[in-house]
């Protein structure tokens, strides 16, 4: 019965990836069982979940070729702490987030609303972006940081010849 559940599941989310992104067929998105999406999440083309959950009300929007580990976070509301009352009021503050192409996202990593990833970035095992990560850049941390970049010329060169994941 599990199983069953799973893969219905399964089967609503990539159906659900088709209708929510920008009506257009996604192709080749893989989401297993243990990925919880927004009704505002935008999917690429060939897109990889290992675990995902989206947690407030902001947009996601993730492109091409994205691939990542197991356990990833993404939150896009928060409350108000600087309202009129403690420790935060009513008001919730939503922000976006937007995951470029080719980005591959490690275990275990925590993703705060606000933050664009740029294209072909990497992120380290652990880490919580909560600052914009530039593109081609190689990043990690708590705060995550861009520590390298990646080789221009090879990535240009692999995804001129359509090479991916």
């Amino acid at each position: 019965m599990k199983r069953m559940f799973f893969r219905i599941r399964r089967m609503f989310y990539r159906r659900l990836a088709m209708l929510i992104s920008n009506n257009r067929n996604v192709l080749n998105a893989n989401i297993n069982n243990y990925c919880v999406f927004n009704r505002h999440t935008v999917f690429g083309n060939n897109t990889h979940f290992n675990g995902c959950k989206i947690y407030g009300k902001g947009v996601v929007k993730f492109g091409d070729n994205f691939h990542s580990a197991q356990n990833l976070k993404i939150l896009t509301s928060f409350h108000n702490y600087k309202g009129d009352k403690l420790p935060y009021d009513d008001t919730l503050i939503v922000k976006n987030v937007i995951i470029g192409d080719n980005v591959w996202i490690g275990l275990d990593v925590i993703i705060l609303g606000g933050v664009t990833i740029g294209e072909g970035v990497i992120i380290q095992a652990g880490s919580v972006v909560s600052k914009s990560i530039p593109a081609l850049s190689i990043a990690g941390g708590n705060p995550a940081v861009a520590f390298n970049k990646r080789d221009i010329d090879r990535y240009e060169f692999l995804k001129s010849r359509k090479k991916f994941f």
